[in-house]
């Protein structure tokens, strides 16, 4: 099954990328044409409140729009954007016992609407997420926080339950904008879905307002005439274009030039290059903490359970064969990772067996044996479990057989990955039936739809994701026991899986409080080795941030560790 290797295809991209002339286009100075900016994200946005969203899609949608006090910026630095400073114990932002972070307010910012930023919208933006009812899908960035309070119009006081020695969870990143008190003080708790009217066009204060939303389709934007920074944003318009597939945005972008900037271009590498040698765009690649993984679901998702589908309920409703550790582990085992890689990302993946791949400091090592793939092995555990073949080929166990609806999002690759990994598994007795959903449903906010990955209405499914910056606390306190999601928070919870450790809840707490050094990067890593050693999670490519952007167009600053938006109001020709 070892397949050519295609690291030189991937680095003829990043050589003629580099090579690629900034002017090699000629482009009017300054026509409405030439101040309009085409973006594709193949994967539609469902809704611009990332507050409601887990979706990456809907989150750097958003991002055009309502901003952070801080972000994270192409090096994984902090930036202050509405903030005038980020607060330390040094300069007094952050209190000594490390109980409370004080952020104060640039002078002058007001909303797209005319009307100021306070340090009463940031409080009210806390509200909103910590609402019991609201179901927010950024609650873990919020982890151990008491309350968030305006202490004049320009300081907003965050306090902790705990001393915590990383205070930059809330409104550090694009998963915690603030957002506008006035707009949404009618959308707090169960109302919030409600809102379609202010989640469809949010008031904000970044360089750009909403004209026009069609969920799962196409947004246009247009310059915030009332932007802080004079002379931004360059471009007057936007349009943010949704649908189709990766391949087709590359295409976009390297080969025809319709647009300006593809995200996410989960394409085969020797697809990409021949599209590079077009010579209309450079291809744009930056590792951050992206890892392709199975999550391997921990509950019944029978459709004959109605309500109780794919629920925890406290442990009551187990998976019916998933629950079985020697199945779980021999999954994994049967994987050869170096084949899906060299199948699908070249030099933009690399095999892994941590779900924390990066920074280093945080990576553990104890797991790397997953990199060697031990078919025989993973039969020998199946067998000692007492998972017998049938004549069919399929193991079952007291009339249960190892069958799996293996799901993810509809793309070339990720469907490459799934034919290949159903061999690697037909090959131990498991039998897998392959189902892709389109991306903008997948990925969706509608807590109405069965196929979304949050409802996860199958045994294993793939996607990828990350963390903001470069502390993985609030993405691990995204796994713990009662962030499963349900309809008690909108479906909106973060433990996809609904995996459930005591172990893990206590090691979270513990990093909560633990400040960065040795014994925070031990406890981090215990978090991995937890997550990937009961294999609630089967890691498989840590994978590089790849986009296009038209020779054309300047001031892109590839960012992995944020929105790849963050900075879309230095962005010109």
């Amino acid at each position: 099954m070892k397949l050519r290797h295609s690291t030189p295809l991937i680095a003829m991209i990043l050589f003629m990328a580099a090579c690629a002339p900034d002017d090699a286009e000629t482009v009017p100075e300054d026509t409405v044409e030439n101040r309009h900016l085409n973006i594709l994200y193949w994967q539609a946005a469902s809704i611009v409140n990332p507050y409601l969203s887990g979706g990456t899609k809907d989150i750097e949608a958003a991002s055009l729009v309502v901003e952070p006090l801080a972000h994270y910026d192409d090096n994984a630095g902090m930036v202050p954007i509405l903030a005038a400073e980020i607060p330390t114990v040094e300069n007094g932002g952050v209190a000594e016992d490390l109980r409370s972070i004080t952020w104060k307010l640039k002078p002058g910012i007001v909303w797209s609407d005319g009307t100021p930023l306070t340090a009463h919208d940031v409080a009210f933006s806390g509200a909103y997420c910590l609402d019991e009812q609201a179901g927010c899908a950024a609650l873990a960035s919020f982890t151990d926080v008491a309350a968030v309070k305006a202490v004049d119009d320009h300081t907003v006081r965050i306090t902790f339950d705990v001393a915590k020695p990383w205070p930059y969870g809330p409104f550090v990143g694009s998963l915690t904008p603030v957002i506008q008190r006035e707009q949404f003080q009618d959308c707090l708790g169960a109302r919030a879905q409600e809102c379609t009217a202010q989640n469809f066009g949010p008031i904000g204060t970044g360089p750009f307002k909403v004209d026009d939303f069609r969920a799962n389709d196409v947004i246009n934007y247009s310059a915030n005439e009332r932007f802080r920074e004079p002379g931004k944003p360059w471009f007057r318009t936007v349009t943010l274009k949704g649908g189709g597939d990766a391949a087709s945005a590359a295409r976009a972008v390297l080969e025809t030039g319709e647009y300006d900037y593809a995200w996410n271009l989960q394409v085969e590498p020797e697809v990409l290059a021949q599209m590079v040698a077009a010579g209309k765009g450079q291809v744009l690649m930056g590792f951050g903490s992206q890892v392709e993984r199975l999550m391997v679901n921990q509950t019944n998702d029978d459709s004959n359970l109605g309500e109780r589908r794919s629920l925890y309920l406290d442990g009551a409703n187990p998976h019916p064969f998933l629950s079985d550790p020697a199945v779980r582990h021999a999954l994994s085992l049967a994987i050869d990772r170096e084949v899906l890689v060299e199948a699908g990302y070249g030099d933009a993946g690399r095999p892994t067996c941590n779900v924390v791949p990066a920074p280093s400091r945080y990576a553990s090592v104890a797991n790397e044996a997953c990199k060697t793939p031990d078919p025989a092995e993973a039969n020998r555990i199946l067998d000692e479990a007492g998972w017998v073949s049938g004549t069919d080929g399929v193991r079952a166990k007291d009339g249960t057989r190892l069958s799996i609806l293996y799901q993810t999002s509809t793309n070339s690759v990720r469907q490459a990955t799934q034919a290949l990994v159903k061999q690697m598994w037909d090959a131990i007795g498991v039998e897998t039936e392959l189902r892709n959903i389109d991306g903008a449903v997948f990925f969706g906010a509608d807590p109405a739809s069965p196929d979304t990955f949050q409802k996860f209405f199958a045994d294993v499914q793939m996607y990828t994701n990350n963390f903001q910056g470069t502390d993985p606390e609030v993405y691990m306190a995204g796994w713990v026991c009662d962030q499963d999601p349900g309809p008690h928070n909108q479906w909106l919870g973060t433990n996809i899986p609904r995996g459930c450790s005591a172990e893990y809840d206590d090691l979270v707490e513990q990093l909560s409080t633990t400040p960065p050094g040795d014994d925070r990067a031990r406890i981090a890593k215990r978090l991995n080795d937890i997550i990937v050693q009961n294999h609630y999670m089967i890691p498989l490519i840590w994978r590089a941030a790849v986009s296009a952007r038209s020779n054309s167009l300047m001031g892109v600053r590839m960012n992995p560790w944020d929105s790849e938006l963050w900075n879309i109001a230095d962005w010109h020709r």
